[in-house]
């Protein structure tokens, strides 16, 4: 069983909604549609589902046109579960699951044993049976969700079309909800299309991706493909970042917040704290990041360093355009890092050394804030959200610096709070 969209482009009346969308999912495929408001995700299932028909291309399953279906064979085929699933008759929860059999009934048959059955059937597959005998306008927006689901897997369709199935739900509700079609396409054989406004839970769920921009197909294949930050800043025009889950191995989105220092400069806006202090960060291991984004926030020159290409304190001051010096992944620092690093900490006004782990990769970052503080008479603070010996994988050398650097006067803070009221005393 394939379902393939070739070549379609669909109108609403004068103006193009989709051009050129070309496509296809196979039997047991939970495919999600992703992208901006008005990039045509809604329109492309409502070309599926025949209600826009397209001017160009065509729509298959199993190589049978979809639009020269008779209207009971498509509705045998193809169920539909749109955005807005609102009944505002009193019918009992059964009532309306039965009404997707209506299909299979000759004119004015009614149902059968076996109809019920199968209604019960798809009640329990989608957790809902317990409501049967409820009215539905008394269901929450989640249970209400799993009954029309149910309804549309009662007439026992090929291919099932969702509409953000998961908007507006509470998160256990959004879970449930993919979860079951994950079930629904491993074990009933279904081919979905579901557009998905969360893109973390179209990865978490999603064989496959579809990101739509403007009508046209912007990215398609594994979200490893498609949500990258390039594509999502492109499509969104949103600053992300793209990481892989230590465990399930899957993308995860987090937003990048526009910087308000940049905010400021956009638009001539003077700060209170804008005291022309330059901060330097030592750090590494994403224990920067908070931090960056902090002082960036509260109008101060940050610099940072040395840090590895791919560690997310790396991609931060990409995205905040902060100076920073880099190493190669999973590299010790080399000398020109070092001078490099040295460089920047010349220059800056206060040292922050972050609650980095330190090995022997790294300890030559101690080593800089030793040299600000001793040799280049630089005030140095030491955030210690927990104890060096806890980060220290050095068999106690950076435990034993680190105790000489707070006797010489570096200044211990335990968070990052505690950083930002250090620098707002500090005078130049």
């Amino acid at each position: 069983m394939t379902l393939k969209i070739n070549d379609v482009d669909a109108y609403y009346g004068s103006v193009k909604v989709l051009e050129r969308v070309d496509l296809s999912a196979e039997k047991g495929e939970l495919l999600g549609i992703i992208g901006p408001n008005g990039s045509g995700k809604t329109t492309l299932l409502r070309t599926i589902a025949r209600v826009v028909k397209p001017r160009t291309g065509v729509i298959l399953l199993d190589g049978k046109e979809v639009t020269q279906m008779k209207a009971k064979e498509f509705s045998q085929q193809f169920a539909t579960v749109p955005q807005d699933t609102t009944v505002h008759f009193d019918f009992m929860a059964l009532d309306v699951v039965l009404m997707g059999r209506n299909p299979h009934l000759g004119r004015l048959e009614l149902e059968s044993e076996k109809d019920i059955e199968v209604a019960r059937r798809c009640m329990e597959l989608t957790n809902c049976w317990h409501l049967a005998e409820r009215p539905i306008t008394e269901l929450s927006g989640g249970e209400r969700q799993l009954v029309i689901i149910a309804r549309a897997l009662t007439q026992e369709p090929k291919v099932l079309l969702l509409d953000e199935p998961t908007s507006h739900l509470d998160i256990n509700y959004q879970i449930a909800i993919m979860e079951l079609l994950k079930h629904l396409t491993r074990h009933e054989g279904l081919i979905i299309i579901a557009v998905i406004h969360d893109l973390n839970l179209a990865a978490q769920y999603c064989d496959r991706l579809v990101l739509l921009q403007k009508g046209k197909i912007l990215a398609m294949g594994s979200q490893h493909e498609v949500l990258t930050a390039a594509n999502i800043k492109l499509a969104f025009g949103a600053d992300v970042m793209v990481k892989r889950h230590a465990v399930t191995n899957q993308c995860y989105v987090s937003p990048i917040p526009i910087s308000k220092k940049g905010m400021r400069a956009a638009s001539s806006v003077a700060h209170d704290n804008e005291r022309h202090i330059t901060v330097h960060l030592i750090c590494g291991g994403g224990e920067g990041a908070p931090l960056l984004y902090l002082l960036s926030e509260h109008g101060y020159n940050v610099t940072a360093g040395v840090v590895n290409l791919l560690d997310t304190d790396c991609e931060v001051t990409q995205h905040l355009d902060i100076p920073v010096v880099t190493e190669a992944p999973f590299s010790p620092i080399t000398e020109d890092a070092y001078q490099a690093h040295l460089a920047l900490i010349e220059k800056a006004d206060v040292v922050v050394l972050c609650n980095i782990p330190v090995g022997f990769g790294n300890l030559r970052n101690i080593e800089a804030a030793e040299v600000a503080l001793e040799r280049l008479g630089k005030k140095v603070v030491v955030v210690e959200t927990d104890g060096l010996e806890k980060r220290d994988f050095t068999g106690g050398e950076a435990t034993k610096r680190l105790v000489e650097l707070k006797n010489k006067g570096a200044l211990v803070v335990k968070n990052n709070d505690e950083v930002l009221e250090v620098l707002n005393t500090y005078k130049l």
